[in-house]
C-alpha cells in the first residue's frame, strides 16, 4: 500500500506525544461538523447535471448563482438556498466543462479503461455555501464522517475536488481538505498565498498565479507608455491582495498611481445601500475629473454591475478600462446597455484553447440515465439544482461560443489531471485498470507527477502547484459576429508581451492611442524636476552649462562633464574643450610681435649708434660701457618674446621664468646704479669724498650690477625648485568651452616672486632719478627714468594682481604685452632721446658744450 507521507502523517495523526489530546480535539471538531450537517435541510433533486455515479467520484464546486433577489434573510446556522440567487452564466458554463470532460474520459477507453468516473457537483453560490459541500464530500455514503485516530485509510465520498472559483472560497475549502490531504484543483483562484505548500499542501491550480496576472497588466500599461493610472479595487480579499501586489510591482516601474479607491461590495443584498451608492458616485466623479485616462479595475465581477451603471449614468467616456481576470471575459458585464460608450476595455484573461464539441454540449438538454455501477452511488445533497441555468446559458450561447473556451479549459484540464493521476495510481493498461481503493494522499502524490499533453498544450504542476499556461490580453468588441473578447497580445510568465496587434478600436479621433501621462516627456537636454510625490509628475529644466543629461542613468539629475570636456546649456552630450593659447595669426599676437620686432631693431640700431659714437660726451654721459651692458640684455629680452606665443612647453615656460626676468633685472640694476651715480657726482662727491673715491676705484657700478644679478639668479633658481614648471590645464572663466594650458598652477605667485627684486630696484631708480631732476640738462634723465620706472612698477603690480584673480587666456596677452611695453620704455625712453641728440644735434655732442652746461649749473648753485 506504500507509506503515508510525513506531512500527511503529521497533519492527520498528530505528534506522538499528543495523540490523545489531538483525538479529543478532532473529535470535537468533527462532532460539530456532523451536528451541523445533520441539521441542514436536504432537498433531493434527481438531476444528472449535478451527480453521476461512477467507480470514483470527483467533487465539483461552482458558482451557479450569485447575489440575492430581494431581501431574503440569511441565518448563520442555515445552509443558503442558492436558487434564490441570480443565475451566474459563467459558473454554469464551467460546470458543464467538468461534465463534458468526465463524459469524454468515460467514452474514451484509453485513459481509464474499464472504469467510470462519476461526479458530485454543488453550487457554492459565490462565497456563501462552502462548508456544507466539503462535509458532504468528506462524509461516507450514509452522510457520516467517523471520528478516527488515523485517516490515512479513510475513503471519503470523492477522490478529488475541482474548484471553487474565488480565493476566499478556496482558502476555506482547502483548510478542511488539507487535513485529509484530499487533492483540490482550483480553476480560477489566483492568490499568491496558494503557492505556500506548507499552508496548502493539497492545492493545485490550472490558472497562473496573481503575480503573473499583475505583471501582464503592468506590461500592458508600459507597452502603450501610460504612466498615470487610476486603481480601483473591490473591498474584499481579491481586491486588496491584487491591488497591493500591483502597487509593489509598480515601485520599480516608471508608472504612477494618480489615486486609488476601494469599491464597496454588496454584503448579500442585491439592492445597493444608500451609502454604497453615494460612495460609487463619488468614485466615478473623481475618475471623471482626473487627468488620468487609464483605470485598472481589480475586482470580482459581482461588485462591478452597479459601478458601471453609474459610469454610464455620469456619461464618463474616453477612458481605457483594464480588467483583471475575474471580469475580463464576463458576458453579463459585456452586455450592460451602452457600456461601450464608457471607453476602451482591455483585460487579462487565460488562454483561449478551443475544446472540440464543447459548444454544443454546453446547451444540450440533459436526458442521461444514471449508469449502473456497484459503488459510489449516492443520494444528492442540497444546492444541486438550477432550474434556470440551461435557459440562461442558451441566451448567452452565441457570445460564449464566439469568446472561446478560456476558464472552461482550466476546468477541463483539471479533470484530465486527476484522470491521468488515477491512470498511474491504478496501474492502468490498454484494456483495464485495477479497482483498488484510492486514498486521497496517494492520489495527491500522483497528481504532483502528472505531465501530459492536452489539446496541444503541456499540463503539469510546478513546485508551487501552478501550471505552465500563459495569459492573453483581450479587447472587448461589440460588432455582430465578432469575438467579443478578441485577443490582442500574449503573455508568457517571465517574458515580455508578445504578438501585440495594432488592430484596436480606441474610441478616439483618428483611432489614436489615448494618452495618460502626468507630464509630457522632456526635450533632449532637459532634466525632470519632480512635482509633488509622484516621479511621473515633473517640470522640464534645461541642464546647465558644463552638464549633460544621460537618460540611460538618470532623468532627474544632469551629469557633470568630464574634466576636459564641456557642454552648453541643454546639451545631451559633452564636447572636448578647445585648447586656447596665443597663436601667431591672432591680431593681439601680430601686434605684439610687430612692436617687439620694432623694439629689437631700434635697440640694435641704438647699439650700433652708441658703438660708433662711443668716444663722444653724449655716450659717456649715458653710461659709457654700461650702456652696452644694458642694450645687450634688452636685445635678448626682445628675442625671448616668441616663448610667449604658441602652445606652452616646459622649455618655453622655463624661458619665461628665467630669460626675460634676468635680462630685465640687469637693465633695471644698470638704470638704478646709473641714477645713483649721477646723484653722487653732483651732490654727494663733495660731502662723502672717501666713499665716492672707493666707489670709483673699485668699479662700484659693475660690482652692484653683478651682485644684483647673482641675487636674481638665486631667486629664480629657488623659485623653480619650490614651484616646479609643470604644465597644468585651466579653464577660461569667460568661456568655459576654452581650456588653457598654463606653465603651472602657481604661475602668478612665481611671477610675483621673480618680479619682487625688480620692483624694489625700480623704486630706488625712481627715487634717485627724482633726486637728480635739477641736474644739468645733459645729465638730467629724471623724466625718462621716472616715467619708465613708474610704468614698470604699476604694470607689474597690475599683472600680478590680475593673475591672482583671473586665469583666462587674457593673462598671456597681458603678460607678453606688458613685457614688450616695458622693454620699449627702457630702450626708447632712456636711449631714444640720446640717439636723437647724437643724430640731429651733433653740435651738442661736444666736450665744449658739456663743459659750458656744467659751468652754468655750478654758477647757479653758487
Amino acid at each position: 500500500m506504500g507509506q503515508v507521507p510525513a506531512r500527511g502523517t503529521w497533519t492527520l495523526l498528530g505528534a506522538e506525544g499528543d495523540k490523545e489530546q489531538q483525538d479529543r480535539t478532532m473529535g470535537t471538531i468533527i462532532s460539530w461538523m456532523l451536528l451541523f450537517l445533520l441539521l441542514i435541510p436536504v432537498e433531493v433533486q434527481e438531476s444528472s447535471d449535478f451527480h453521476l455515479a461512477g467507480d470514483y467520484l470527483l467533487g465539483g464546486l461552482f458558482t451557479l448563482h450569485a447575489n440575492i433577489k430581494g431581501t431574503t434573510h440569511l441565518n448563520y446556522m442555515q445552509v443558503p438556498r442558492c436558487k434564490d440567487y441570480d443565475v451566474k452564466v459563467l459558473g454554469y458554463n464551467l460546470m458543464q466543462a467538468m461534465r463534458f470532460a468526465v463524459e469524454e474520459i468515460n467514452n474514451d477507453s484509453r485513459l481509464l479503461p474499464g472504469l467510470l468516473l462519476g461526479y458530485e457537483m454543488v453550487d457554492v453560490c459565490y462565497v456563501t455555501n462552502n462548508i456544507q459541500p466539503i462535509l458532504y464530500f468528506l462524509a461516507k455514503e450514509n452522510f457520516n464522517l467517523p471520528i478516527q485516530r488515523d485517516y490515512s485509510h479513510y475513503e471519503p465520498r470523492v477522490v478529488a475536488v475541482i474548484g471553487p472559483d474565488t480565493s476566499e472560497s478556496v482558502t476555506t475549502v482547502s483548510n478542511l481538505l488539507s487535513l485529509f490531504l484530499l487533492p483540490q484543483i482550483s480553476y480560477s483562484a489566483i492568490s499568491d498565498d496558494f503557492r505556500d505548500n506548507s499552508q496548502f499542501p493539497a492545492l493545485f491550480r490550472t490558472i497562473p498565479s496573481g503575480e503573473h496576472h499583475v505583471e501582464a497588466m503592468i506590461q500592458l500599461i508600459s507597452y502603450f507608455r501610460w504612466n498615470w493610472v487610476i486603481v480601483i479595487a473591490s473591498n474584499d480579499d481579491y481586491g486588496r491582495e491584487n491591488s497591493q501586489l500591483f502597487n509593489e510591482k509598480l515601485a520599480s516601474r516608471e508608472v504612477c498611481i494618480a489615486f486609488q479607491e476601494t469599491l464597496p461590495v454588496s454584503s448579500g443584498n442585491r439592492t445597493i445601500m444608500p451609502q454604497d451608492k453615494k460612495r460609487i458616485e463619488v468614485i466615478v466623479d473623481k475618475i471623471k475629473r482626473s487627468t488620468a485616462k487609464v483605470v485598472a479595475v481589480m475586482s470580482l465581477d459581482m461588485a462591478l454591475l452597479d459601478f458601471f451603471e453609474e459610469v454610464i449614468s455620469q456619461k464618463l467616456t474616453g477612458t481605457v478600462w483594464i480588467a483583471s481576470e475575474s471580469w475580463s471575459v464576463d458576458p453579463v458585464l459585456h452586455g450592460i446597455p451602452h457600456i461601450q460608450q464608457a471607453g476602451t476595455f482591455l483585460g487579462i484573461a487565460t488562454q483561449n484553447i478551443p475544446i472540440p464539441g464543447f459548444s454544443d454540449f454546453r446547451v444540450r438538454q440533459t436526458h442521461v440515465k444514471q449508469p449502473l455501477v456497484h459503488k459510489n452511488t449516492s443520494k444528492p445533497t442540497c444546492n444541486q439544482e438550477c432550474d434556470g441555468c440551461l435557459n440562461t446559458i442558451q441566451s448567452y450561447s452565441s457570445i460564449l461560443t464566439l469568446s472561446g473556451d478560456r476558464v472552461a479549459y482550466n476546468v477541463y484540464s483539471a479533470v484530465y489531471a486527476v484522470a491521468h493521476a488515477l491512470h498511474h495510481l491504478l496501474g492502468c493498461s490498454e484494456t483495464n485498470c485495477s479497482k483498488d481503493v484510492v486514498y486521497p494522499w496517494k492520489l495527491l502524490q500522483e497528481i504532483r507527477k502528472v505531465n501530459f499533453t492536452l489539446l496541444g498544450h503541456r499540463i503539469f504542476f510546478n513546485e508551487h502547484g501552478d501550471p505552465p499556461l500563459g495569459l492573453e490580453i483581450v479587447h472587448w468588441q461589440w460588432d455582430e459576429g465578432r469575438n467579443p473578447f478578441e485577443s490582442i497580445a500574449f503573455y508568457k510568465p517571465g517574458q515580455q508581451l508578445q504578438n501585440v496587434t495594432a488592430n484596436i478600436s480606441w474610441n478616439t479621433p483618428n483611432n489614436m492611442v489615448p494618452s495618460s501621462i502626468c507630464s509630457k516627456n522632456c526635450q533632449l537636454g532637459q532634466r525632470k524636476k519632480p512635482v509633488g510625490l509622484h516621479i511621473c509628475c515633473f517640470e522640464c529644466i534645461n541642464c546647465t552649462a558644463g552638464t549633460y543629461l544621460n537618460q540611460s542613468e538618470d532623468d532627474f539629475e544632469c551629469q557633470a562633464c568630464p574634466e576636459y570636456e564641456w557642454s552648453k546649456e541643454g546639451d545631451v552630450q559633452c564636447f572636448k574643450r578647445r585648447l586656447r593659447f596665443l597663436e601667431w595669426q591672432e591680431p593681439p599676437t601680430i601686434l605684439v610681435v610687430i612692436f617687439a620686432s620694432l623694439g629689437f631693431l631700434s635697440t640694435l640700431a641704438i647699439l650700433i649708434i652708441f658703438w660708433v659714437h662711443f668716444q663722444t660726451p653724449m655716450v659717456r654721459s649715458a653710461g659709457g660701457r654700461m650702456c652696452f651692458l644694458m642694450l645687450t640684455p634688452l636685445l635678448v629680452a626682445y628675442a625671448s618674446v616668441p616663448v610667449y606665443i604658441g602652445q606652452p612647453t616646459v622649455f618655453s615656460c622655463l624661458c619665461r621664468q628665467t630669460l626675460f626676468t634676468l635680462c630685465f633685472t640687469v637693465c633695471i640694476a644698470c638704470i638704478t646704479v646709473r641714477s645713483f651715480q649721477i646723484v653722487c657726482i653732483f651732490k654727494m662727491a663733495r660731502r662723502l669724498p672717501c666713499a665716492y673715491s672707493y666707489w670709483v676705484k673699485y668699479n662700484g657700478p659693475y660690482v652692484f650690477v653683478v651682485l644684483i644679478t647673482l641675487l636674481k639668479v638665486i631667486i629664480v633658481t629657488t623659485n623653480i625648485m619650490v614651484i616646479p614648471t609643470n604644465l597644468t590645464l585651466g579653464f577660461d572663466p569667460d568661456d568655459a568651452r576654452i581650456m588653457i594650458l598654463n606653465c603651472n598652477a602657481n604661475y602668478g605667485k612665481a611671477l610675483l616672486l621673480n618680479t619682487s627684486l625688480d620692483l624694489i630696484l625700480s623704486v630706488f631708480g625712481f627715487s634717485f632719478a627724482y633726486m637728480g631732476k635739477e641736474l644739468p640738462t645733459n645729465y638730467n634723465e629724471a623724466k625718462f627714468i621716472t616715467l619708465s620706472m613708474t610704468f614698470y612698477f604699476i604694470s607689474s603690480v597690475f599683472l600680478c594682481t590680475f593673475m591672482s584673480v583671473y586665469q583666462g587666456v587674457l593673462v598671456n596677452i597681458f603678460d607678453v604685452s606688458i613685457t614688450v611695453i616695458n622693454l620699449l620704455g627702457i630702450s626708447m625712453g632712456y636711449f631714444g632721446p640720446k640717439c636723437y641728440m647724437i643724430l640731429f644735434y651733433p653740435e651738442r655732442n661736444t666736450l665744449a658744450y658739456f663743459n659750458s652746461v656744467i659751468q652754468g649749473y655750478t654758477m647757479r648753485k653758487d
